[in-house]
């Protein structure tokens, strides 16, 4: 793990100093994260680089996971996916399921922080718990168009907490909290992000036999059908038509997503099509997610919903264009035609990609604009300060706080 100082050459002295005087301001409060998975997505991911640093700053904060057996996750699965405005349809069993577990979370978390931070509708449940403390619900997930049944259940909780934090201004919903918006972040020290030799990228292209002489294209997520892993093949066999390419569809699961298995099966018996589509999973390898990206020539997020789709932010970062879906937090990584290209549908992305395949001065700089505004909105320094300052404002009600 990087030390603080080691981020001064990509964000400024002047930022570092900051991050600790703000720090200092919360000394003697003990902040406590719970959510639902200590390895796999994004909210894992961005804990385990944040709560290193937060106590390298000075600040206490710890980090506990909730308990939950294979029926709990499936309900939260299909909470999760009609929350994005997908169609499932959720039972009375359903929400019995998810409140029996909660109980059992009830009464056997150990609660003590000063400020309880929960992350997503997992453990919202435990607000049950609430005394003195001060308590946050951060959303990482698109709810601008929610099952009103899902959303209406979960609001019962989240009006009991002191403050609500949400990924993009669309994502607010009518609450009686205060409301912060607070984008995710990426880690450029981390090793998904981190510089790479070239040899360890071209180990990493033999081992999978991905050959360097035609155009890569590739997507990196969890096997989810949100994500749309079809969507993306059936626009790469367009592009193909055109121009000779691969595809990488490559990345991990989570302990919390039950229905990862399935989808990665259905995409590696569509990947028979076509020789050069390659389907990896690559369960928490860093170093070689960081080498694809590295390796392609074009990046693609397909999503159908995405909370914000921290893939678009590493692969900016690593100066590759980037060609995704126009939902979620991506418009905010992505100015369209500016620091990459946004899509609606499988025909216009498979038009983008033909675009840039035929234009590389073009995606070049697509690339470089994109690096450069994730250097200043999304690094993990900037959320850090904008955590902190969310902590403070917890004890200053009567004080508007602009994040």
């Amino acid at each position: 793990m990087p030390s603080i100082e080691e981020y001064i050459p990509i964000v400024g002295e002047s930022t570092i100093y900051d991050l600790r005087l703000i720090t200092e301001r919360l000394k003697g409060k003990v902040i406590q994260h719970v959510n639902s998975t200590a390895v796999g997505g994004g909210v894992a991911e961005i804990l385990n680089r944040m709560v290193p640093l937060c106590k390298e700053l000075g600040a206490d904060v710890r980090w506990e996971v909730i308990k939950g057996g294979e029926q709990f996750f499936e309900v939260t699965k299909k909470f999760h996916n009609v929350l994005h405005g997908r169609r499932e349809e959720i039972t009375q069993n359903d929400f019995d399921v998810f409140m029996e577990t909660s109980e059992k979370n009830i009464n056997e978390a150990n609660i003590y922080g000063d400020i309880i931070f929960i992350h997503d509708p997992q453990p919202v449940a435990l607000i049950k718990k609430k005394k003195e403390n001060k308590w946050i619900w951060r959303c990482h997930i698109d709810v601008s168009n929610p099952d009103q049944t899902v959303w209406q259940f979960l609001v019962n909780f989240i009006e009991q907490y002191d403050s609500a934090v949400f990924s993009a201004p669309s994502f607010s919903r009518r609450l009686p909290v205060k409301q912060f918006m607070i984008p995710p972040s990426i880690d450029p020290l981390s090793d998904k992000n981190k510089e790479l030799p070239q040899e360890t990228i071209d180990k990493i292209l033999n081992k999978y036999s991905i050959v360097k002489d035609k155009p890569i294209i590739t997507q990196i997520s969890r096997f989810d059908r949100l994500k749309d892993p079809v969507g993306v093949i059936d626009a790469y066999l367009q592009v193909k038509r055109y121009v000779d390419c691969q595809l990488i569809l490559a990345g991990g699961g989570a302990t919390d997503d039950p229905e990862g298995p399935k989808v990665f099966e259905e995409v590696q018996e569509l990947a028979k099509k076509d020789k050069d589509i390659h389907i990896l999973l690559l369960p928490h390898n860093d170093i070689e997610v960081n080498a694809l990206q590295r390796a392609s020539t074009i990046i693609i997020q397909k999503s159908l919903r995405e909370g914000f789709g921290l893939t678009v932010a590493e692969a900016l970062w690593k100066g590759k264009p980037v060609v995704a879906s126009n939902v979620g937090g991506i418009p905010l990584q992505i100015k369209h035609r500016y620091s990459g290209l946004l899509c609606h549908s499988i025909q216009g992305a498979s038009f983008a990609l033909k675009q840039l395949l035929n234009s590389p001065e073009y995606a070049k700089k697509l690339g470089q604009n994109g690096r450069e505004h994730i250097k200043n909105n999304f690094l993990i320094t900037r959320h850090l300060r904008d955590h902190m300052l969310l902590f403070l404002s917890l004890y200053h009600k009567e004080d508007i706080v602009y994040l």
